[in-house]
């Protein structure tokens, strides 16, 4: 992660970010036997920082392994978890993927859908930078922060 985070004080601001804490979160708590203990936050998150060069070297076409289902859930995981910090209603997430790495992730809060996405090539789940994947999580969260506001009856059931 040394490339993508240089070190500067922006750098230390998404650091501090609610969604980079609670991603640390979220990777610490799939780990059952403390591998991840002596690692830092930003080693942590290494793994989601797929550069372009990076990304050349992965194949086009392959089946995701275990730990790479294990970082999209957690990545899902977190998104819920701010859903569930802004508006107090629990937030559900669901990750259904076939062994070929197609599949869809589905939000729920109450009976409403939040978000339905679908997911493909899920062995090259990855963002350029740390700061594109918190980007990404506040569009996800602004937009599921609307639809609650908007159908909040919805939302409390």
């Amino acid at each position: 992660m040394t490339e993508t985070l240089s070190g500067s004080a922006a750098d230390a601001g998404l650091m501090q970010s609610q969604f980079v804490i609670e991603m640390d979160r979220q990777m610490r708590a799939i780990d059952p036997y403390g591998e991840f203990d002596g690692l830092s936050t930003a080693e942590l998150l290494e793994p989601f920082i797929l550069t372009k060069e990076k990304r050349q070297q992965i194949p086009l076409v392959g089946d995701p392994d275990e730990t790479v289902v294990a970082r999209i859930k957690a990545y899902y995981n977190a998104i819920s978890a701010m859903i569930e910090a802004e508006c107090g209603l629990m937030a559900v997430p669901l990750v259904h993927l076939s062994h070929e790495g197609f599949g869809r992730v589905v939000i729920t809060v109450g009976k409403l859908v939040v978000l339905d996405r679908s997911l493909r090539d899920v062995h090259r789940f990855g963002f350029p930078t740390l700061s594109k994947m918190k980007d990404e999580a506040d569009k996800v969260l602004s937009v599921a922060l609307e639809l609650i506001g908007e159908h909040s009856k919805v939302a409390g059931l």
